[in-house]
């Protein structure tokens, strides 16, 4: 089904591809740049079946959309989109960031994106070219356009569709949640950047490290300048960090925090703080008037560039460890599912989920 916002594909230039290399090769260097820490369990599973989608519509990104629907998926299921990181692909995130695992738990739909080399030498998404982060051109409207084939082909609830990524796909989640925000009602960025940090590939180097200081007020004008009619609702959001992340910097956590927060209207002291999961991740929580959480900051100690997961069987225990940038240290994926509003009784056995907080 055609979006109209996407525009027809564009020229994908072999000058340009060659700039987009360049950051693909700082991107794809997390591993060597900080080894994570040696994991606690190592916990091999079964692939996790996906379903190619050839033809969900206007494509002017070239991405390749596939899907995990759960054997018990409700009516109007609630829809996750998970973007990879630099070197990985759709099967590699799905297989290991243990997303999976609580669709199967919560009957909720997930939507994998997945770019090529034929966009980027090291299959990064391109979070820091123009062409492909502006509403209705390049990925962001391929990823949009896969949200929309979400509803028509699966029933998908419009009103309950969120979006994560890692690294490259958490920078692209930042686009998603900037340039489509009557779209996605959560986002959680793993190890990324804010919206229009860099706009060339020069200025991507500089926001991953050392990465860019401007006001709050700098850094909400890039958002709310991306979509100039929308007055909000605004996405909450989730950002996962790593303290000793040397490939995106933690100072982007920072800039990620006062991006959000100031596009809520919200100051950058936390109303909470607490810790939480195996490793005592530290979590700062930004209230909304009415209560709930708008922003969110999960500081993960001792690890560097990567999803944390944490192998097991137990009830907050996900993933996989033993692929590139897969850490062991605490199951970032709970806890992204928890805050978008996600855990609770299968829809499936009649009771709903809740809402998000």
């Amino acid at each position: 089904m055609p979006y109209a916002e996407a525009s027809p594909p564009p020229a994908r230039a072999v000058t340009r591809r060659v700039g987009v290399a360049v950051v693909a090769l700082a991107l794809a260097a997390g591993a060597t740049l900080f080894a994570p820490a040696a994991p606690r369990a190592e916990a091999r599973t079964a692939a996790v079946a996906l379903e190619r989608v050839t033809d969900f519509g206007a494509n002017p990104g070239a991405l390749n959309m596939y899907v995990y629907r759960p054997q018990s998926l409700p009516e109007q299921p609630a829809v996750v989109v998970a973007l990879h990181g630099c070197t990985q692909n759709a099967q590699t995130y799905a297989d290991n960031s243990g997303l999976a695992h609580y669709a199967d738990q919560y009957g909720f739909l997930l939507v994998f994106a997945e770019t090529t080399t034929s966009n980027n030498i090291n299959k990064c998404f391109n979070w820091f070219q123009t062409g492909d982060t502006t509403r209705g051109q390049g990925e962001a409207a391929s990823i949009r356009q896969m949200v929309a084939e979400a509803g028509s082909a699966y029933g998908g609830d419009p009103a309950r569709t969120y979006v994560t990524g890692l690294s490259a796909g958490g920078a692209m989640t930042s686009v998603m949640l900037a340039a489509y925000p009557d779209v996605f009602r959560a986002g959680a960025v793993v190890a990324g950047l804010p919206y229009r940090c860099a706009t060339d590939v020069l200025s991507a180097y500089t926001c991953m490290n050392p990465g860019v200081t401007r006001t709050p007020a700098a850094w909400a004008k890039s958002v709310t300048d991306a979509v100039p009619g929308h007055t909000g609702p605004w996405p909450k959001v989730a950002i996962w960090q790593g303290d000793r992340d040397t490939t995106v910097v933690p100072k982007n956590a920072d800039a990620l925090r006062d991006q959000w927060t100031a596009v809520h209207g919200l100051d950058q002291t936390p109303d909470r703080t607490s810790t939480i999961g195996p490793d005592n991740t530290r979590r700062e929580q930004y209230l909304a008037g009415d209560g709930s959480v708008a922003v969110e900051v999960d500081r993960v100690p001792d690890i560097g560039h990567g999803t944390p997961v944490d192998p097991g069987t137990g009830a907050q225990q996900c993933g996989a460890t033993g692929t590139a940038h897969f850490i062991d240290s605490i199951c970032s994926s709970h806890w992204i599912t928890e805050f978008f509003g996600l855990h609770g009784p299968n829809p499936a056995s009649g009771t709903p989920s809740g809402p998000a907080a």
